[in-house]
């Protein structure tokens, strides 16, 4: 394996991206916030199976943060994540400076329109026009051919094809199934906010999420089975649901009977100072 590297400066990257270009090599791109976990992990390796050199970003990009939101808290790991990183597989980390990616002066803004507007995009205003703002700059800096993304973060992988379908940018987005721990919890940066008791509570949520898709697949009326589903996720010990809604896969528009098109749960929900989410598909 070739040794790590780690990029401060976009130029710094492009350099390195354009010798491993005319070496013949393909470039994938993992995006991330840090704090990395084998969910992330698993992002860089099944980047390393289809591409020669693999690049993680780490950014905590405050662009997707809204007012009293967990920016400042957000863990910080780089000595850690770089590790990660190099143990998966991964040839070299890119973590820019917040005046690296938004120097003096900087005025544009990259949007979705439509997809945006419900689930979390409902309740995080702006998140999503954060996310689209860096992560269109990320892949227009590495170049990258394909860039990876986890499907516990369903919309915005939805939104990020659209963005990149949209913009004409030449990578290909790659979703990966979403890594849980042996109880079914779904991975998270922000499982680390929560205490043993808290851990134990939120492993019920995947619990409670699975069957209710499975109620939905049976022919269950979704409006009410996500009802049921946002008392039982409260019941569990939760302190307050954003969202439990069914909604197409692709136009993520709600769904009331499960018909021939691809159809997930989504769920949004706050235990203690972690907010958590998580998708399944209804089958």
């Amino acid at each position: 394996m070739t040794d790590f590297i780690t990029f401060r400066t976009v130029n710094e990257m492009r350099t390195q991206v354009a010798t491993w270009r005319n070496a013949g090599l393909t470039i994938g791109l993992v995006p991330t916030m840090g704090g990395l976990h084998s969910g992330h992990q698993k992002l860089v390796s099944r980047a390393a199976k289809k591409c020669d050199r693999v690049i993680a970003t780490i950014f905590v990009n405050p662009t997707q943060f809204g007012a009293g939101e967990d920016l400042d808290s957000y863990p910080r790991t780089e000595i850690e994540d770089c590790k990660m990183i190099m143990d998966a597989g991964g040839n070299a980390a890119f973590i820019p400076s917040v005046s690296e990616m938004y120097p003096d002066g900087f005025a544009t803004t990259v949007q979705v329109a439509g997809l945006t507007d419900m689930l979390c995009g409902a309740t995080r205003p702006g998140h999503f026009d954060g996310v689209t703002q860096v992560v269109s700059k990320l892949l227009i800096q590495a170049g990258a051919d394909m860039a990876f993304f986890g499907e516990k973060d369903w919309q915005q992988l939805a939104i990020i094809r659209r963005m990149v379908l949209d913009l004409d940018i030449p990578t290909k987005i790659v979703g990966v199934p979403t890594v849980r721990d042996e109880f079914g919890l779904a991975l998270s940066s922000r499982n680390g906010y929560l205490d043993a008791a808290q851990i134990e509570i939120a492993r019920q949520f995947n619990v409670i999420l699975r069957k209710a898709a499975y109620d939905i697949a049976a022919g269950g009326f979704a409006a009410d089975e996500c009802a049921k589903a946002a008392q039982l996720i409260l019941d569990a010990g939760f302190d307050r649901i954003d969202y439990v809604e069914c909604r197409d896969a692709h136009s993520l528009e709600l769904i009331e009977r499960v018909d021939d098109e691809e159809t997930r749960i989504f769920a949004a929900a706050y235990l203690g100072p972690a907010r958590l989410i998580d998708n399944h598909s209804v089958s």
